[in-house]
């Protein structure tokens, strides 16, 4: 690999392979893998398309011969769910040594396609004025048509849905609280998807924490650069996260973190140093103090310090917990959360993954295999409500509403709603 190969992808590259602190981390847990093969049986990926060897062959086994570069090319139809890293026993990180030769293999040749998607942002700042027009193109088919020829993004898959007004635009002119927040202050995380697409979740967020007494804080910020991370752009992905903890961390370095974008949260608090070697006392800060809204709602419950003044909702609805959020080890606390609403009943899918996977399930030869992965979630979804279900992240409510056809939003608008807030 070339030095510019190197420094675009933030790899380090020497003779007896890579050598950044991620990596090295990731090989320290390789010898003990028994071969057990739970890795295996429970991916998801494997088991529905012989295009992924699986996590264990490409993973712990094959990297015991890599040299930096993989030989084994199935190795990029790995989704990086985590999933081989939650159930492995001996605590292997399977799927962070998965991504990082991913990486590698990626960088010598990284697609004009896998570069465009990662600029979350961009998107967002482009679409938001003209919203109607981005979403009638995103709706055309002889336009996504010619973005499949010509990007490779599937004519089908989910798009983020495009909004005339960002959520940092409504923050900023909206009425602000007069009375004082009786418990302090604490700093919002919106994320890209939060910003710019998804943004009623954010607004939502804001009023509940402003509704139990909280002075609610969002300093200008940037992206966290998981979008990038995945598609193997460790360089610019580690540029934007250091910089959205900078864009942080000026609100205040004693402040909590809260944030409704679940895979973003899982960037600062796991990827960013777990898969791309970040090792930066400004994303150990970020990472420690913040935290996944309905986790942050779960222990004010578990410190009584949650109002439990819901009103009574007689209604019955899925809900998914996405791969990023597991990853976390946080179990599944807006299931906990939920429960105390009268009336309400949560049907957990119990499924591993949607298949959406970020960004995976929107290029054109992974669209089929993220369809098969997610079917089983979206068959569940439909049976069980089939006019709303529940989701923390924000490319998996797009991947199981446009699948299932079933309208789905993350668990903060059924708290929203249950304090009569909407």
């Amino acid at each position: 690999m070339s030095t510019d190969q190197q420094r675009e992808s933030g790899l380090i590259i020497t003779p007896e392979g890579l050598a950044f602190a991620g990596h090295q981390l990731s090989r320290a847990s390789l010898d003990a893998c028994i071969k057990c093969t739970i890795c295996e049986t429970q991916c998801p990926v494997a088991a529905v398309t012989p295009l992924f060897s699986g996590p264990k062959f490409v993973g712990p086994q094959a990297e015991r011969f890599r040299n930096g570069e993989s030989v084994d090319h199935s190795l990029d139809y790995c989704s990086s769910c985590g999933t081989c890293t939650l159930v492995c026993p001996e605590g292997v990180q399977i799927a962070e040594l998965n991504s990082q030769a991913r990486a590698v293999m990626k960088a010598k040749k990284m697609p004009l396609r896998d570069r465009l998607i990662g600029q979350t942002t961009l998107m967002g700042k482009v679409m938001t004025p003209v919203a109607p027009i981005a979403q009638a193109a995103l709706n055309n088919k002889p336009i996504r048509v010619a973005m499949e020829a010509m990007l490779g993004v599937h004519r089908d898959a989910p798009m983020p849905p495009p909004q005339s007004q960002s959520f940092e635009a409504w923050f900023r002119k909206r009425p602000r609280p007069t009375e004082p927040a009786p418990r302090g202050a604490v700093v919002f995380f919106h994320g890209c998807a939060g910003g710019y697409f998804e943004v009623e979740t954010s607004k939502q967020s804001v009023e509940v924490l402003e509704h139990l007494g909280f002075e609610v804080l969002v300093p200008k910020q940037g992206c966290c650069g998981l979008a990038q991370q995945s598609n193997g752009l460790f360089g610019g992905a580690t540029k934007s996260v250091l910089k959205l903890c900078d864009d942080l961390r000026s609100a205040g370095t004693d402040l909590t973190i809260i944030s409704a974008s679940g895979s973003c949260t899982g960037m600062l608090k796991h990827e960013a140093h777990e898969i791309m070697g970040v090792d930066d006392e400004r994303l150990r800060d970020v990472g420690t103090r913040i935290r996944d809204i309905m986790e942050f709602l779960l222990d004010l419950h578990e410190a009584g310090e949650l109002p439990t003044d819901f009103a009574q909702t007689e209604l019955t609805v899925p809900y998914h917990a996405p791969c990023q959020l597991k990853s976390q080890g946080m179990g599944k606390p807006a299931l906990e959360v939920l429960k105390l609403i009268p009336g309400l009943t949560v049907i957990d899918s119990n499924q591993a993954c949607c298949g959406i996977a970020g960004t995976y399930g929107l290029k054109k030869e992974k669209y089929e295999v993220a369809q098969a992965v997610g079917q089983p979630l979206f068959d569940m979804v439909k049976a069980t409500n089939s006019e709303l279900a529940l989701c923390d992240t924000e490319t998996c409510r797009w991947q199981i509403e446009k699948s299932s056809g079933v309208r789905t939003e993350h668990p903060i608008w059924m708290i929203h709603h249950a304090y009569g807030l909407s």
